[in-house]
């Protein structure tokens, strides 16, 4: 989909003009206004649609009615599942020239632009037969639009589709070399350490995890480092290209989707792949430590004793909390840079997802008002965080008695004993927070916007948080 910046829309010929209808309003269109809601009496009730031929009346082929609902009940985000929903609409008549005519919404366009781009995102790489029409033209949408607000949710939304690919991507495709080569084709600063360096590197705690595989780990930073930066902030993500669990080996079913497991790696490649072009003011490093989790004849073992980068040491209570293991190194690392802030995103626990679902993240930290501004960032980028808690007493089931602490504090409260454990790794008086995005980065079905499958969940929120200041 292709969208081109037009005034004077309802004299476009094209093969569909879309408007929207309010509820107990009327359209901006005559014809529609007669037939829609006169004789049909069709209502504009949220993502209903009417759909009517024009016998050249006027200079598009057909119109189509797009309901918004009641005008008080309007928000960004619903605005995002109208756009997907007009994309499947044209997209199914087949519609190769369209013109957005919505009126009395101009505060929502960029989420509309969005929101169409969303609906038109798929993932058939590895399908043999293509739908016939997929190489034909691209659907042109023309839209009434300030230029930088089209940009930037273009820009957002192709960040979103790297992050998509990538962890949909199957795991034969995307191993630990993989995120590196792409991370290293971003024309920024980046640095890829192996696995011997990362052992020199004294990341004891990473490199075990990556021990059972005969994939090489990598250990990922990228840096975009503009002209006067107002802060400096460094965003991790979890980067377990295949998570089998390693000894304590996951049930075969509970590895269909372990491809998965480094979508928040591909949040931070979509993120650093655009901020350039979005002209970002703030300093950022992305940091990934990449690595599949194997059962192989090298792999760690419950009983072991690893040390981290910061010195501390962790026993291996189970190898398929692995996850903030890799993070435990990538943290301490990231402290190391003199950042103003630290932000991990991962995939890290089902316990997050039992507790949120598929309709929200997790956000723990250790500064409120860093908190905050990254869940209103969210709020306002169609992503929603919820603040767990981080009581001490969830750190009670992490005491070991051979080593600093175990890796897993136990079935209950495992997202917060994962806060915790992560808290260990962060230097004294680093502003610092974590996001578990394990209910949202990949869907089992369709939801809002969302086609079945990865969602990269992460990018939109944190891009607004890094354009904001």
């Amino acid at each position: 989909m292709k969208i081109v910046i037009k005034d004077n829309l309802k004299e476009q010929k094209c093969d569909v003009l879309v408007i929207n209808l309010f509820e107990g309003e009327k359209t901006s269109q005559d014809l529609a206004n007669q037939y829609a809601i006169e004789e049909d009496h069709f209502k504009g009730k949220f993502k209903e649609t009417y759909l009517l031929q024009t016998y050249e009346k006027i200079p598009a082929r057909k119109i189509l009615v797009v309901g918004m609902g009641k005008k008080e009940d309007l928000t960004l985000d619903k605005i995002r599942e109208i756009g997907a929903k007009i994309t499947n609409k044209v997209n199914s008549i087949k519609a190769k020239s369209v013109a957005v005519d919505f009126v009395n919404v101009e505060e929502y366009k960029g989420a509309l632009v969005e929101g169409l781009l969303i609906g038109d995102y798929k993932f058939n790489k590895y399908k043999s037969e293509k739908k016939d029409d997929e190489d034909e033209k691209e659907t042109e949408v023309m839209l009434n639009i300030e230029e930088n607000v089209l940009t930037r949710a273009e820009l957002t939304i192709s960040a979103m589709e790297t992050a998509r690919n990538m962890a949909n991507e199957p795991a034969a495709g995307m191993t630990p070399s993989k995120p590196a080569e792409i991370a290293q084709s971003l024309n920024l600063n980046t640095k890829v350490y192996s696995g011997y360096e990362i052992e020199e590197m004294n990341m004891g705690a990473f490199y075990a995890v990556s021990k059972g595989s005969s994939e090489d780990p990598k250990f990922i930073h990228i840096t975009y480092a503009p002209k006067d930066a107002k802060k400096k902030i460094a965003i991790i993500g979890k980067g377990i290209t295949f998570d089998s669990g390693g000894l304590n080996i996951k049930p075969a079913s509970s590895m269909l989707t372990m491809r998965d497991d480094m979508s928040a790696a591909a949040c931070v490649i979509g993120i650093m792949s655009k901020l350039k072009e979005l002209n970002a003011q703030i300093e950022v490093h992305g940091i990934i430590a990449a690595c599949e989790n194997m059962p192989g004849c090298s792999a760690y073992k419950q009983g072991d004793v690893l040390t981290a980068r910061n010195g501390k040491t962790i026993e291996v209570d189970n190898t398929d909390a692995e996850g903030r293991l890799t993070l435990a190194d990538a943290l301490c690392y990231a402290c190391e840079l003199e950042v103003d802030e630290v932000i991990d995103i991962a995939t890290l626990t089902g316990a997050c997802m039992v507790a949120l679902g598929t309709q929200a993240a997790g956000i723990f930290g250790n500064d409120q008002d860093l908190i905050d501004r990254l869940i209103k960032s969210a709020d306002e980028a169609g992503e929603r965080y919820w603040q767990l808690p981080m009581y001490k007493e969830y750190g009670d089931g992490l005491k070991s008695d051979m080593a600093d602490m175990k890796n897993s504090g136990g079935r209950w409260g495992g997202a917060s004993s994962a806060a915790i454990f992560l808290q260990n790794f962060v230097k004294e008086g680093q502003k610092w927070a974590h996001i578990d995005i394990a209910g949202t980065a990949f869907l089992d079905s369709a939801q809002k916007y969302f086609i079945k499958g990865a969602t990269g969940s992460g990018v939109r929120a944190l891009i607004n948080y890094i354009l904001k200041g």
